[in-house]
């Protein structure tokens, strides 16, 4: 086992992992921007390095200066978090040369998967049913049009690398199709490095599903049950479940089995996550696959008992699993929102200090800010994660909202209106729902 590991992020994950890091007895490398230098991760931390200015491109996307702090540190691994460098496979390449453990997958297999066409291409021949499309970028519009009439208009048109809702739009006519391409070639070469899109067929109000996965380097291979994640707001979740109120017991079983078989094929290990679609049918079809610890995770650590951050340092360290799939069925429901520092009616960021700040007790809040904390306008507004857990679906909702309720934030403005309209609508009680519920149900000022 490691004695001391670095945490290449900031935010609410940073805190996660040093929590984590602190349980099981490692001592702990914070990096800050100038911008985090009071940060809550700085302070728990044993040990924080600067690593430059606020921008993302001037810090904690900067691999020399992260590794730089490692090697003064004397840490012997880096956790990178989600997001910023946590799908990167250079940077995963780039610890493996200095001598240090990246906690996470091998570097080869980030590169494949961080390619949407040749992830494709890799399930599908793995046996993983995929969304009807190409499994090859396209060069031009004449071309995407081309496989647009062959597999039938509406399409989606999107990055090829990258996520987050980058770069993605439904066409529903050649003629959108056209205006679209530029567009979002544009986006996606702006914030990935990379202008190559990909067009697959449109899936009508489909759910968005995934399975969570574990493997260590023994050959040991599990999957954690599945999370709902269809409440979103321009592609980006805002609301998590698990389980499933579409997945039953059967369909569970399937999904683990086709997302073990491709964790099997791919020679992955340690934690990821298999992104799924969901039609009227229930046919289910591979959309992505997240090389690293989801935003959504403690849904599946309340409803399964199992830490996720620890086992992925355990798997990293080269220890066993010793969980068995048996004993893995979900326990209770539970449910998750994102809060987010912004106008609850334009949904543009609301940077600032927070001036006062009480969190309800009776969930679980992950978060990184207190009372004086300053959000930022440089970083993604998430200031907290709030979940609740209860014996079924019903009473995790119930919990959720009178938590909500006791919510108090002063300084910033956030986005718990929306989340308590959702959270109260008869089509989300019910478990009624697509990825189109944001778009459909709510007023477009909180779209």
């Amino acid at each position: 086992m490691f004695s001391k590991i670095l945490i290449a992020n900031r935010g609410e994950i940073a805190v996660r992992v040093i929590r984590a890091c602190q349980a099981m007895g490692l001592r702990t490398v914070a990096v800050y921007s100038e911008a985090d230098a009071d940060a809550m991760h700085v302070k728990l931390a044993d040990e924080a390095y600067p690593i430059g200015p606020a921008p993302v491109a001037q810090s904690y996307l900067k691999v020399d200066a992260i590794l730089e702090a490692a090697k003064q540190s004397g840490a012997e691994a880096i956790h990178p978090g989600y997001g910023l460098l946590s799908e990167n496979a250079g940077f995963a390449r780039a610890c493996a040369e200095a001598g240090l453990t990246f906690i996470g997958p091998k570097p080869e297999v980030i590169a494949q998967m961080g390619v949407k066409t040749e992830a494709r291409a890799l399930m599908k021949a793995a046996g993983v049913p995929v969304v009807p499309g190409i499994e090859t970028a396209c060069s031009d519009i004449e071309e995407a049009q081309r496989i647009a009439l062959e597999i039938g208009y509406p399409v989606m048109l999107k990055a090829a690398s990258g996520g987050g809702g980058i770069g993605m739009q439904v066409c529903p006519d050649a003629a959108e199709l056209e205006k679209a391409f530029k567009l979002c070639a544009g986006r996606a070469k702006a914030y990935f490095g990379n202008g190559d899109l990909y067009v697959e067929k449109y899936i009508a109000n489909p759910r968005h599903v995934e399975i969570q996965v574990l493997a260590d380097h023994h050959g040991h291979v599990v999957h954690l049950n599945e999370r709902e994640c269809s409440i979103q707001r321009r592609h980006q979740k805002v609301v998590e479940e698990a389980p499933s109120p579409v997945v039953d017991a059967a369909l569970r079983a399937r999904m683990g089995e086709v997302a073990v078989q491709a964790v099997r094929a791919l020679g992955y290990t340690n934690a990821g996550t298999l992104e799924f679609l969901v039609d009227a049918d229930r046919n289910f079809y591979f959309l992505e696959m997240n090389t690293r610890l989801q935003v959504e995770h403690p849904v599946t650590e309340l409803t399964t008992g199992v830490d996720l951050v620890r086992w992925q340092i355990r798997i990293a360290a080269g220890e066993a699993l010793t969980l068995q799939q048996a004993e893995l069925a979900p326990k209770g429901h539970a449910v998750e929102v994102r809060l987010y520092a912004e106008d609850p009616n334009t949904f543009f960021p609301s940077p600032g200090t927070i001036a006062e700040l009480r969190w309800p007790d009776g969930i679980r809040v992950d978060t990184w800010v207190e009372a004086g904390t300053v959000v930022s306008p440089h970083y993604d507004p998430m200031i907290a994660k709030l979940i609740a857990h209860g014996a079924d679906r019903a009473e995790a909702i119930a919990k959720l909202q009178e938590a909500l309720g006791r919510l108090e934030v002063a300084g910033i403005k956030t986005n718990t209106p929306m989340l308590l309209t959702v959270l109260g609508h008869p089509k989300f009680r019910a478990g009624d729902f697509s990825t189109d519920f944001v778009a459909a149900e709510l007023t477009p000022a909180k779209v």
